[in-house]
C-alpha cells in the first residue's frame, strides 16, 4: 500500500494507493517541521490518518511546505515511520517538488506555485533542476495571494484605487492604517492576512483597475522568476495553486502577451502525484 501525502499550512491531501490500484481519499491538517515536531506529527497522524487505511503501508511519498534541508524533512520522517513502522520507503520532500511532479508527472518542464506565496522551478522530469528564489513574503511571493492583497490594501490606503472600488473596499473591510500596521507586524501569519484582500480583487476582477493589478503582478511574477530559467521559452509552463486557479484567465492573457506557453492550471498537485506514483510504480 501506497501513502502520497500533499501538505501545506492549513491541510494535508492523503491518497491512499491499495495492491490493486484503487485509490481512497484522506485529510489531515498541515504538518509543517517547523511549526510541529516529530511526536506531534506522530500523534495528527495516528487520530486522523490511521483508522481511514486498512491494510500495510509500504511506501510513503510526503510533499510539504517547509521540507527542505534535511533537518526538517527528518522531522516529518521519524513522525511518519512512528505510525507506519511497515514502510520501507519514506520520501519526504519539498512542495515545490510535489507541484512540479503533479504539473509535469516524467516530462521536462517548468512548474509554478501561485497560491498564499509562490514558487518555481525548472523540472527535468524527476527532479528540481533550477529555481530561482523567492524570499517570502516581504521580499518576494510576486503574484501570490499575499502580494495581491497587499497591493489591493496600499492602492486602498494610498488613495490610488478609483473612488467607486474604494467606496466597496471601505464597505466591505472598514479598514484602518491601525488595523494594517498592526496585522502586518505585530500578529502571525501576515502573508494569510493580506491574502485574504485578494478575494476582492477576484470578486471586481472585471473592474480595469482590478484586473489590471492583478494583470501586472502577474507579469512582475513571469519576468522576475519565469523568464530567467534557463531556455524557458522552450518549456511549457505549468501552475497550482488557487490564485492561478481562480485567475487563470488573466495569468494565459499575461503569459501569452509575452510569448510564453502555459501548460496544465490546477489547483492542488495532488490527482497528478498520485498519477505520477502510480506510473512510476
Amino acid at each position: 500500500m501506497i501513502l502520497i501525502a500533499d501538505s501545506g499550512s492549513t491541510k494535508t491531501d492523503w491518497r491512499i494507493i491499495d495492491h490493486e490500484n484503487n485509490v481512497q481519499q484522506a485529510k489531515t491538517i498541515g504538518l509543517n517541521p517547523y511549526f510541529q515536531d516529530s511526536d506531534s506529527i506522530a500523534n495528527e497522524l495516528r487520530q486522523n490518518l490511521l483508522p481511514s487505511i486498512v491494510g500495510e503501508v509500504t511506501e510513503i511519498y510526503f510533499y510539504g511546505t517547509g521540507c527542505a534541508g534535511e533537518e526538517p524533512c527528518a522531522i516529518v520522517r521519524r513522525g511518519l515511520q512512528a505510525v507506519f513502522p511497515t514502510a520501507h520507503l519514506v520520501e519526504v520532500d519539498s512542495d515545490m517538488l510535489g507541484a512540479a511532479r503533479g504539473l509535469c508527472g516524467h516530462q521536462a518542464g517548468i512548474a509554478c506555485i501561485l497560491g498564499t506565496g509562490s514558487n518555481n522551478c525548472l523540472y527535468d522530469g524527476k527532479n528540481i533542476a533550477d529555481k530561482i528564489p523567492s524570499f517570502g513574503f516581504w521580499l518576494g511571493d510576486e503574484g501570490s495571494g499575499g502580494h495581491l492583497g497587499k497591493k489591493a490594501v496600499l492602492a486602498f490606503l494610498h488613495k490610488e484605487m478609483p473612488t467607486d472600488l474604494a467606496e466597496k473596499f471601505a464597505k466591505r473591510y472598514g479598514l484602518t492604517r491601525e488595523i494594517v500596521l498592526e496585522n502586518a507586524y505585530k500578529k502571525p501569519f501576515p502573508n494569510r492576512y493580506f491574502a485574504s484582500f485578494s478575494k476582492f480583487l477576484f470578486d471586481n476582477r472585471n473592474h480595469p483597475f482590478a484586473y489590471q493589478l492583478v494583470y501586472d503582478a502577474f507579469g512582475e511574477f513571469l519576468d522576475k522568476y519565469v523568464a530567467k530559467l534557463p531556455n524557458y521559452n522552450q518549456h511549457k509552463i505549468h501552475f497550482v495553486g488557487s490564485v492561478a486557479f481562480y485567475y487563470n484567465d488573466i495569468l494565459r492573457r499575461a503569459a501569452a502577451d509575452k510569448g510564453m506557453t502555459i501548460g496544465h492550471i490546477m489547483e492542488t498537485p495532488i490527482a497528478g502525484l498520485t498519477l505520477y506514483h502510480k506510473e512510476k510504480g
